[in-house]
């Protein structure tokens, strides 16, 4: 599997997607339905119509990069209640999603910042 920067920003583009989108076709998503940068050091990723297939879009600085995910007997849990078209997860987050966890159901910890020990 690729490693990508644990600094890399990933979106979720919450719809399922009809994969007949290319390249060209996912790059107009990003930048009308997610209003996104897709020219961002990002990840994009859309899911398709029946939860089996991922699609990565990225743009390396030199061209586009599609990379594609195709389950043969399971379904990717995508996130559905979210209001928002777009979806942000950490890269632990995408591990997850990639091992068929589903991510709306984990909580983690909530992080706490100190100035001064008590």
């Amino acid at each position: 599997m690729i490693q990508w920067p644990d600094s890399v920003p990933i979106y979720l583009h919450r719809d399922l997607v009809d994969f007949r989108k290319a390249i060209n076709g996912l790059a107009v998503m990003v930048s009308e339905e997610m209003a996104l940068d897709v020219y961002h050091q990002a990840l994009f990723v859309f899911c398709n119509k029946t939860r089996t297939q991922l699609k990565v879009l990225y743009w390396d600085s030199t061209g586009f990069v599609l990379w594609q995910k195709r389950l043969e007997k399971d379904r990717f849990k995508w996130p559905k209640k979210d209001p928002l078209a777009v979806v942000s997860i950490s890269i632990e987050q995408w591990r997850w999603l990639l091992r068929g966890v589903d991510i709306a159901k984990l909580t983690p910890h909530q992080s706490l910042t100190f100035t001064e020990v008590a």
